[in-house]
């Protein structure tokens, strides 16, 4: 499977809040903002569910896979590479307390879309030259228990330094400064808390489509 992202990406971030005790809930909420993705043909979608079991997360991953199975919105597992295969998602998401994405590309098949979160230029450009498909890079602005904000100047720095290779804008992008982060050369932006309201995703993907 090939894989390009074309810009202006949107990038949504499920919101971590799936439990094991809360699974039957936060799963079809999970499966609904999936739902609406598709429809707003929203580019890529991460599960970024770190308290849910192997086997749960597997549940709801197979669930999410049927929704956008021959759409243009591509499904990544956070962190959970194996996860991602057995259940034929699209592909994986790297934290930088992950493997490595070189690990990824040795161990598992090429055509597995491998992104990777990224804080400083440095990793940023490892990410590119060890097999990455895009990297997210922040926090851009202030988000909560993210430390400080890297700012509109050092993300346009490190789009500027990797280009054409795709950066990502994320940490407390919303509906007031995403344009800002497109600007900065971004090929898109991550958001968690701004994408899984479903009316503010209609209103972004909508606006970036025009």
């Amino acid at each position: 499977m090939s894989f390009h992202l074309y810009p202006p990406a949107i990038y949504l971030i499920t919101t971590g809040e799936a439990t094991p005790a809360n699974f039957d809930q936060t799963s079809l909420r999970m499966l609904d903002i999936v739902r609406v993705a598709v429809e707003e043909k929203v580019s890529l979608v991460q599960l970024r569910e770190k308290c849910l079991t192997a086997r749960l997360l597997f549940e709801v991953a197979v669930k999410a896979v049927a929704i956008t199975s021959g759409s243009s919105t591509r499904l990544l597992v956070n962190d959970r590479a194996d996860v991602a295969l057995a259940a034929r998602a699209d592909g994986v998401h790297l934290a930088a307390n992950s493997i490595g994405v070189q690990a990824i590309r040795a161990g598992f098949p090429s055509g597995l879309i491998v992104g990777a979160s990224t804080h400083t230029l440095a990793a940023a450009r490892f990410a590119a030259a060890h097999g990455a498909d895009f990297a997210v890079y922040g926090p851009v602005f202030e988000t909560p228990e993210k430390g400080a904000p890297k700012g509109l100047e050092s993300l346009a720095e490190v789009c500027l330094d990797l280009g054409p290779f795709p950066v990502l804008g994320l940490g407390g992008v919303d509906e007031t400064n995403y344009h800002s982060v497109i600007d900065a050369r971004a090929s898109g932006f991550a958001a968690i808390r701004f994408l899984n309201d479903e009316e503010k995703l209609r209103v972004a993907a909508q606006d970036l489509r025009t």
